[in-house]
Parts: C-alpha cells; sequence; structure tokens
C-alpha cells in the first residue's frame, strides 16, 4: 500500500467510506497533460469523479474542453466555469428541451453533443429551432463497439450533410469512442486504432471537401489515450480519458503505457465479522464498491494476505484467506476499486485527505440525474 493512503485519524472515519487525495489527483493530470503535449489535446470525461472540485482542478492546469454524459453533469461544469462542454450521449425525449435551457442558462459555455441518427437529429434540430438556441453536434462514429454511433461509410457522410442544412446545429466534428480496443498490449491497441482511423480520415477527407467543417476528432477513452496522445500528426485530435484522474485496480497493472498515473481514490473498510477459521468479512458491498468487475476483480484490498474473495453482497465483502487469524472485527482494510467511476457513483460525498489526515469532504454533484434542470 503506498503510504500515502494510511490515515492518522481513521479510528473516527465512519466505514465505508470514499477517499479522495488531491495530492495524487493534482499528480495525475500533470503527468496525462505531459503524455498529451499539453491540456488543448485534452478533452477529459467528467462521469469518473463527477465533482466540482476535480473540475476545479483539471482548470487550473489549462483544461479548458470537458466531456459528460448527462445534463446534470454538463450543468455542473458549466456552474465551475468549463468554457466548452461536450455532452457526449445521445440527447432524445426530454433531455432536448432540457438542453435547450442549458444553453440559455450558461452563455459563457460552448455545449456540443452527439448525433448519429436521421430523426434524432431531426428531433434535435426541431427542440433547438423552437427555443431559440443552437448547439454544435459531432457525429457520433461506430469504429466497432456497436453501441451507439453510425458506421463510418456513405451514410455517416449523408447525416452530417444533413446536420449542416438544419437549424439550430453547427457541425462541430466527430467522436470515435473505442470502449472494446482494451488489449494490454499497446501494440495490440495501436493497430486497432490506425485500422479504424483510416477510413475515419477518409470520412474527414470526404466531408470536408464538400465544405463541411471537421475541426475535432474527440478520441477514445483511457486504454486508447496514450495512442491517439502520440498521433500528433493529425490535426484536431483532443483526447478524452476519464478515468485518470482518480485510476483504479483495474488500469492499474493491466496497462504498462499509462505508468506514472496513480490511484487517488481508496476505500476505507473494516473487518465486521470472523465467521471461520478462514474467512474474513468486510463492510464493503457492493453499495460501496461498484459491482461490474467480475468478482475476483471487483476489489484489491491493501496490505492484505493472499486471499480469494468468495462473495459480495449489498453490505458484506466475503473473503477466503489463510492469514484470517491476524483480523478481529473492528479492524481497517483499505481497499482499491476495481472500477472507480460506478464506485464514486455510490457515494453521496467522499472524504478528502492531505498529508495523512481527513481535511475536508466533497459532494458527489453530478451523481444526481437533475440539478437545477
Amino acid at each position: 500500500m503506498h503510504p500515502v493512503y494510511a490515515l492518522s485519524d481513521v479510528a473516527a472515519v465512519f466505514s465505508p467510506a470514499l477517499v479522495f487525495y488531491p495530492q495524487w489527483i493534482r499528480h495525475n493530470i500533470a503527468r496525462v497533460v505531459a503524455m498529451a503535449g499539453g491540456p488543448e489535446r485534452l478533452r477529459p470525461h467528467v462521469k469518473t469523479h463527477k465533482t466540482r472540485e476535480i473540475v476545479r482542478l483539471l482548470l487550473d492546469a489549462g483544461i479548458t474542453r470537458h466531456k459528460c454524459a448527462t445534463i446534470a453533469e454538463a450543468e455542473m461544469l458549466a456552474e465551475v466555469g468549463a468554457p466548452d462542454v461536450l455532452i457526449a450521449y445521445p440527447l432524445v425525449g426530454p433531455n432536448v428541451g432540457r438542453l435547450a435551457q442549458l444553453i440559455r442558462r450558461f452563455p459563457h459555455t460552448t455545449f456540443s453533443t452527439l448525433i448519429d441518427n436521421p430523426e434524432a437529429t431531426r428531433a434535435l434540430s426541431a427542440g433547438l429551432a423552437a427555443a431559440g438556441v443552437r448547439v454544435g453536434v459531432l457525429l457520433d462514429l461506430d469504429v466497432g463497439q456497436h453501441r451507439t454511433g453510425i458506421a463510418v461509410g456513405d451514410a455517416a457522410l449523408a447525416l452530417y450533410e444533413l446536420a449542416a442544412q438544419l437549424p439550430g446545429l453547427t457541425l462541430a466534428g466527430f467522436q470515435l469512442y473505442d470502449g472494446h480496443n482494451n488489449q494490454p498490449e499497446r501494440a495490440l491497441r495501436e493497430q486497432a486504432v490506425r485500422q479504424f482511423l483510416q477510413p475515419v480520415l477518409h470520412l474527414r477527407a470526404q466531408a470536408e471537401a464538400k465544405g463541411l467543417p471537421v475541426p475535432r476528432l474527440v478520441c477514445g477513452g483511457t486504454p486508447s489515450f496514450p495512442i491517439y496522445a502520440a498521433l500528433t500528426e493529425i490535426p484536431g485530435i483532443e483526447c478524452s480519458p476519464g478515468t485518470f484522474v482518480l485510476h483504479d485496480a483495474g488500469y492499474g497493472a493491466k496497462y504498462a503505457d499509462l505508468s506514472g498515473i496513480t490511484p487517488a481514490a481508496v476505500l476505507v473498510s473494516r473487518v465486521v465479522s470472523r465467521p471461520t477459521a478462514t474467512r474474513v468479512t468486510l463492510d464493503v458491498g457492493n453499495k460501496a464498491v461498484a459491482a461490474d468487475p467480475v468478482l475476483e476483480k471487483r476489489v484489491q484490498l491493501l496490505d492484505f494476505p493472499e486471499y480469494t474473495v468468495v462473495g459480495h453482497n449489498e453490505e458484506h465483502l466475503i473473503v477466503e484467506t489463510a492469514g484470517a487469524a491476524a483480523y478481529r472485527p473492528g479492524d481497517v482494510v483499505y481497499v482499491l476499486p476495481g472500477h472507480i467511476c460506478p464506485t464514486v457513483a455510490l457515494h453521496k460525498e467522499v472524504l478528502v485527505a492531505e498529508e495523512g489526515r481527513i481535511v475536508g469532504r466533497w459532494t458527489v454533484a453530478a451523481r444526481d440525474r437533475f440539478l437545477s434542470l
């Protein structure tokens, strides 16, 4: 366990509690800015942390472009003063009206969003035009994940042309998110990026030949970030990692090319039971740490003897270990989440530690779907 995680005042910390370490958040931001070659090449995703304080740390580092997935996250970013916010999610139904309200309320923030479907694009245009506002639109390209987006090709070009003709919309570029491209070996990730990037660049050239501007390519997440960061010869690339600010056990050991990025969020947990001679039960249930990783990768117990996770319920994490005899109910165990983004969303607030002591609390403001809009 990194010595900075240990808290001298842990006896007063109710568990399970999520603790942020700003020292390492600032370190991680500086590391990613250096890897990108400057803050202007970054558009980090707010979904990982959802806090005003970390947005301010990113702004202090010169990062002016930001990415989010919900209207609430976009509102929080604008409240803090982020000048450029991409809502990287298809906005349908009442969210179109909420977007119009957002644009009117925060005139000093430039908002953009995604399009991938002609019908939805027309509905977006109609809603914004009726409200008398405009939004930038990025063509969401499906480069292999098949979650959202439109396949690179003639239909994608036709949709971008359609958006250029519709009121309330301004062409703002392409998004290509490759969350499926998460191989541990950098060479394999790079090979995959270069394969799907060539058709994207051809599509960009086709659009520009028709007089349709493609000023930016918003690319990737944390795993493929080092690949896009190195592609300095391609104009307009904006890298959009998110996890890096807090990092986690899932990425920590998987990607050698993310070395230097350090976990900056840890759960304080306690032993609540010793039901057998080889079993220890902790209070870090799936209401405190994300349950989407497979069981054996859900958590990493720090400074703990070799163990196997055998159960995870709402309020219990159950492990088998030959070292169980060393633990008593009430003993503190520090826990590194396997997936930090949904873990943060489980907590209304987080504790903040500096120099080995709790110094404050931050509200996880954008965990809610609604703030004021």
